[in-house]
Order: structure tokens, then C-alpha cells, then sequence
């Protein structure tokens, strides 16, 4: 058979950099999402550490109420050094006219999907909320008809505080008001004297060590470990940012927030539950939304979110059902797909990697994959990723695989000079790249 030729623009030397100086000694290690992988992984990983590309210079974005600076473009689990973060520079001339093109996209009583896409696909402008109403169109959370905006937003944040009120709650307070569900035409008195059960009235299905599938108790003690789960990953989401971690109250309360989305999607969702990584793949929305400048809009940030998680994940459900795995829709099938595609746009770079390094891309593609590609780059550089990501018409995990295929041909000639161990370490601490140039790169394999 005979052997695809590579093409002319892929041996330009947009393609490499020369190797940098050896960075200084990394912070000690600490994953803010690691994944319980259903993926057996090789122990020969952990080696040696490839060199990596020096970090681009800071992009800026608003993150009230504490700036902060993100330095390194690099993901926090693998020598990310920063710790506050403010992602902006001054926008081009390009910048400003696409801002104007989707403010005037906006302004339209009904607007044009289409053509709303083809501009976010570029990437949007961090400022005047654009990107948080943006998302929401993209999403489907809001509908093209400006005019039922506010009806669906009411609708939809009411349903999130139903769901708030009859699902965070603690098992003694649903005893309780089933309680007072049966005495409401008992008198004042009586019923301030008797705010506990009496041992006679509590049911078989009420008693806290009920084993029974329909105790309240019982589903409560079930979903502790999840609960507690959830909570140790919120509080490692985005160490380096002000915004997720500090100790300030307004940092508490988007931690509280985050977790009260993933408990309430959990516990709405039992065949998919929570899984590892969900917690970085709503920090981007959240953070988005809770920034937008319009003050109603950012107070229910939280409802908001919610609603634009669910819809972002069904679009990536089938990754995150671990028996779903090794079916045409789970997450092996996915990189088995990344894997062909890169064989057809770059045969030569596919048979070293898999065949004489032996590097099975389940080692490196399995996070980029499930997580959306949010640790393999900084928080500014994940959204423009995103913005791409939501506007294909096609859907975002066709755009992933050729974002996914263009990573490694950025970095090609250095894959094709490494062995196992210097490649995969590579592949796992991908190097800082122009963003907007990897986006031009993915798009080159569009069908």
C-alpha cells in the first residue's frame, strides 16, 4: 500500500521551536482533577520529563472582585506556578470589529444562528458579557427569539431553586415536614411543643438506620461518599485562581455553588452520577457566567450554569459512563477515532508514535478528551478553545478530535525525534502554543 505523503505546510517550521532551557524545579505536584481512569495505565510514564516551550505571555480577562494573574500556559497539574490571574491585552483591530459584528448579532429581535456561530468560531471577546450570552445561545439554553429570553430565564431559574429546595436537603428536615404535612390544623401551641416525632410515629421508612430503598435516610448515607467526593474536587478547582480558590467569602461561595450544581446533576442523573473531572468542565461556565457584567444575570450564575452543564455533557455523556467504555460510544472508541485521524493527515507521524514507541494514545488522550482540553492549557487560552468548541455547527466532539489531531502535529517534529518515555511525557505536559494558530491548524482537517 502505498504511503500517504505528508503534506508541503506540515514541514514549516511554524511546526517547532527550538528547545528551551531547562525550567526551574516545579512546585510540589498536585492534580486539582484526577480522573479515576477505566483505562489501564503505563508505569513506565513517569520517567523523564520532555522539555517544554517557554510560556506565552499572559492573557487578561476580569475576575471580580480580585484580579489575578495567570502566568504559565500550562495546566496547573504539572508545574503551573501561578496564582492570580487577569486575562487581557489590548484588543486588535480585528477584535473590535468582531466585538461590534456580535454586539450588533445580539441587538437582533431574532438572531441568526448561523451566522452567530460563524463569528464565536473565532473566538469571542472576554468583556461586555458577550461570551456569557454567547454560551447560552450556543447551548440552547436561550433561544434565538430575544423577545422569550425573559420568560425562559425565569422559568428555568425557578425550576433550579425547586430543585435546590427538594434535593439539598438533610433527612431529618424531610421527616419533619412530612410531620407538619399531617398537623397543619393543629393549633399554634401544640405544634411548637412537639417539633421532634415521638418514637411511636416514626415510621419503618423515616428511621435513620432504615435499610429499605425507599428510606430517605438510607439514599442519604448512599450519597455521602459522592457528596464528599465532590467536595474535596471543588476545592482543588483552579488552585492558581482567586476566583475558585481563596479564603475570601466570594471564593466560598462560588466553591458552594459549584458543589450544589454537581450534587443536584448527580443526584438527577443516577445512570451517570458524578464523575471526576465534572468539576473542571463547570468551572469554565460558571466563572463565565458569575463574570457576566449584568448584575441580574450574575446573581443567578448559579441556575444558569446548571442548565448549560447539562447540556454541555449531553453532548459528552457516553465518556463518563464507564459501561459504556469499550462500546462504539464510549470513551475507548473516541480515541480510537482520534488515532485514525491521525493516521490519515499524518501517516508517518502515527506509525511512530503507535507502532515504533508504542505510545497508545489512551495514555495522554484520555484527559484531553474527557476533560475538554482544560488542563492541558491555561484558563484564558481553555475559553477561546471553548468558544470554538460550542459554535461548530457539526458539535464539539468532532472539533475536538481535530483539535486533538493538531496538537500533536504542532508538535511533530519533536514526537518524531523522541522515544517512548521523552514523547509521552511531552504528550502529558503539553507545551504552550498559540492558540489561534492550533484553532487555524483544526480547521485545516474539516471534511
Amino acid at each position: 500500500m502505498k504511503k500517504k505523503k505528508v503534506p508541503d505546510w506540515l514541514n514549516s517550521s511554524l511546526w517547532s521551536s527550538p528547545h528551551p532551557p531547562p525550567p526551574p524545579p516545579p512546585p510540589p505536584f498536585f492534580s486539582s482533577a484526577t480522573v479515576d481512569l477505566p483505562i489501564e495505565q503505563h508505569t513506565s510514564a513517569i520517567s523523564s520529563a520532555a522539555p517544554s516551550q517557554p510560556p506565552s505571555p499572559p492573557a487578561t480577562v476580569d475576575d471580580p472582585p480580585e484580579p489575578q494573574r495567570i502566568q504559565d500556559s500550562r495546566p496547573k497539574n504539572h508545574t503551573h506556578t501561578s496564582t492570580d490571574a487577569t486575562f487581557s491585552s489590548s484588543p486588535s483591530a480585528d477584535d473590535i470589529s468582531r466585538q461590534a459584528e456580535l454586539s450588533a448579532e445580539l441587538s437582533k429581535k431574532v438572531i441568526d444562528m448561523r451566522e452567530l456561530r460563524r463569528l464565536a468560531c473565532q473566538g469571542l471577546p472576554d468583556g461586555a458579557g458577550i461570551r456569557s450570552t454567547v454560551w447560552k445561545l450556543l447551548l440552547g439554553y436561550l433561544p434565538p427569539d430575544r423577545g422569550l429570553w425573559s420568560a425562559e430565564l425565569a422559568k428555568k431559574r425557578s425550576q433550579y431553586k425547586h430543585f435546590k429546595d427538594d434535593i439539598l436537603v438533610n433527612p431529618s428536615e424531610i421527616t419533619r415536614r412530612m410531620y407538619n404535612s399531617t398537623s397543619s390544623d393543629a393549633d399554634d401551641a401544640k405544634v411548637e411543643s412537639r417539633t421532634l416525632l415521638s418514637r411511636s410515629e416514626i415510621t419503618h421508612g423515616e428511621h435513620p438506620l432504615s435499610l429499605g430503598e425507599t428510606s430517605v435516610w438510607n439514599q442519604f448515607f448512599q450519597d455521602t461518599e459522592i457528596i464528599d467526593q465532590i467536595d474535596r474536587d471543588v476545592k482543588r478547582t483552579h488552585p492558581d485562581m482567586h476566583f475558585f480558590c481563596s479564603e475570601s467569602q466570594f471564593a466560598k461561595s462560588n466553591q458552594e455553588a459549584l458543589k450544589n450544581i454537581l450534587i443536584i446533576f448527580a443526584k438527577l442523573n443516577p445512570g451517570v452520577r458524578y464523575v471526576q473531572g465534572m468539576n473542571e468542565l463547570l468551572a469554565p461556565l460558571y466563572y463565565v457566567f458569575k463574570n457576566d457584567p449584568d448584575e441580574e444575570n450574575a446573581a443567578f450564575a448559579e441556575a444558569d450554569s446548571f442548565f448549560c452543564f447539562v447540556e454541555l455533557l449531553s453532548g459528552f455523556r457516553d465518556n463518563f459512563v464507564k459501561q459504556l467504555d469499550n462500546s462504539v460510544v464510549g470513551i475507548r472508541s473516541t480515541i480510537t477515532r482520534l488515532s485514525q485521524l491521525l493516521k490519515e493527515h499524518d501517516e508517518e507521524l502515527w506509525r511512530h508514535l503507535e507502532i515504533t514507541c508504542k505510545v497508545n494514545p489512551q495514555f495522554y488522550a484520555f484527559r484531553w478528551i474527557t476533560l475538554l482540553l482544560t488542563q492541558e492549557f491555561n484558563f484564558a487560552d481553555s475559553l477561546h478553545i471553548w468558544d470554538t468548541l460550542l459554535s461548530d455547527p457539526e458539535g464539539p466532539q468532532e472539533t475536538l478530535m481535530r483539535i486533538c489531531c493538531a496538537m500533536l502535529i504542532l508538535v511533530r517534529k519533536r514526537l518524531l525525534a523522541g522515544d517512548f518515555t521523552s514523547n509521552l511525557k511531552l504528550l502529558q505536559n503539553y507545551p504552550s502554543t498559540n492558540i489561534s494558530h492550533l484553532l487555524y491548524v483544526a480547521n485545516k482537517f474539516r471534511v
